[in-house]
């Protein structure tokens, strides 16, 4: 098995050695015309952010997947052929992530994209495999429209991540019932001014008021991607006296706001609800983490609490030295329906990938009850382990969580999309 980074298209000459080789021997030596398609790598292209401030989501995405390639290989891959990832850098552009997704199936001869780009990145790559007809999953966008919008969906395109209108019931459900608790009726945000976080606060606020009809958004505050200074905006949440205030912040950028929210004394008798912050890169990169922090989880090792996913994060932390993220346990399960779905088909095509993958349900030490599903109709994945509950600063960080109904999730989601002409 070999991974490749690389910054520059790279013609394999390798393989053009072997096949040279190949045709010289039968045409000289009459050896058997055995078919070298059959060692042929499963060359999988991977955009993905190495760099810069959260190059933290490709490294955890590019490392889960990997663990999950190398069992793959160590069972004898498929029929003999082995998967070869090919990762390069979109430095988190998404003009960049584009052309390095274009590159990876013209240039480097990939048979699948397997996307490691923020949702910033990942419509770019989407249209890519628009064009293409490569099949390609989303491993790492949340921003629900991506698979929800009819318009935008792809026969060839799949998401493995979590979405953002499923956190946003789950979250809705249970901020509305601390709002009751504790009185919290005026409310504001901060959220990144992109896809992602202006959606995903919209979905927020739409369900904590479906579950909480007491409670009013005030004011909205939207710094930009990868903002350094958070002065501004943490002085416009001074004056606006919030009671409460959501988050879809994530990453360097969360870890950043809180560090600089804490010095301006923000959390002081306010609740806050970030559905990014339980995650092992925030809770272990933030100074301190205040109380009145709530979170959705992201990924932990206590949640689901089953020896499945500690087992999981075992491994993770004994090979990389570091705890998996979310990003982590999504691109693993990714590869995870890849590869079942290859053994499944016999077969590396896309198409008849495509066709497997649609509605394949695996087991799986991430899902709600042991098992994920590929839903068939939006090609997107449902039944993971989901929930919401407050903060601690110690491990397990967040010791009560409540966990989402995935039969709730699916019928309020249902309406969700006919209010919006999705369905």
């Amino acid at each position: 098995m070999r991974i490749k980074t690389s910054n520059q298209p790279q013609q394999p000459q390798r393989r053009k050695l072997m096949q040279g080789a190949a045709a010289l021997g039968v045409a000289s030596i009459g050896w058997p015309a055995i078919s070298l398609a059959q060692n042929k790598p499963i060359r999988i292209g991977m955009p993905t952010i190495l760099s810069g401030r959260v190059a933290m989501l490709g490294i955890s995405s590019r490392n889960a997947a990997m663990i999950e390639v190398e069992k793959f290989n160590a069972a004898g891959g498929l029929n003999g052929r082995m998967i070869e990832m090919v990762v390069r850098d979109s430095k988190g552009a998404p003009q960049e992530a584009a052309r390095v997704a274009r590159e990876l199936v013209t240039s480097e001869g990939c048979e699948i994209i397997f996307d490691g780009e923020a949702s910033s990145g990942a419509f770019a790559v989407h249209e890519v495999a628009r064009d293409l007809g490569v099949l390609c999953i989303h491993n790492d966008s949340e921003t629900s429209s991506l698979t929800a919008d009819p318009k935008l969906r792809i026969p060839n395109a799949f998401r493995c991540a979590r979405q953002g209108i499923h956190d946003a019931i789950v979250g809705g459900a249970y901020a509305g019932q601390v709002a009751r608790e504790k009185g919290l009726k005026t409310w504001m945000s901060i959220s990144p001014d992109y896809a992602y976080g202006r959606d995903t606060t919209a979905e927020f606020f739409e369900y904590l008021k479906h579950f909480n009809k007491d409670v009013e958004v005030t004011n909205q505050v939207w710094p930009k991607l990868f903002q350094a200074d958070y002065s501004e905006v943490i002085t416009r949440l001074l004056q606006g006296k919030p009671q409460a205030i959501y988050s879809a912040l994530w990453g360097g950028d969360l870890t950043s706001f809180i560090d600089q929210a804490s010095i301006y004394a923000l959390f002081k008798d306010k609740q806050f609800f970030g559905v990014n912050m339980a995650d092992y890169a925030v809770l272990t990169a933030v100074k301190s983490v205040p109380a009145g922090l709530h979170s959705g989880n992201r990924y932990l090792k206590s949640f689901p609490k089953t020896p499945g996913n500690a087992a999981w994060c075992d491994a993770y932390f004994a090979k990389y030295k570091e705890m998996p993220l979310n990003w982590s346990w999504q691109n693993a399960a990714s590869m995870q329906f890849l590869t079942q779905a290859m053994k499944k088909a016999n077969s590396a095509d896309g198409k008849k990938l495509a066709d497997t993958l649609r509605g394949l349900t695996i087991d799986s030490p991430f899902g709600a009850n042991g098992k994920l599903t590929m839903r068939a109709e939006d090609q997107t994945l449902v039944d993971y382990a989901i929930g919401w509950g407050a903060l601690s600063s110690k491990e397990p960080f967040m010791p009560d969580p409540k966990a989402g109904n995935w039969v709730q999730i699916t019928e309020l989601e249902k309406e969700w999309k006919k209010s919006k002409g999705w369905a």
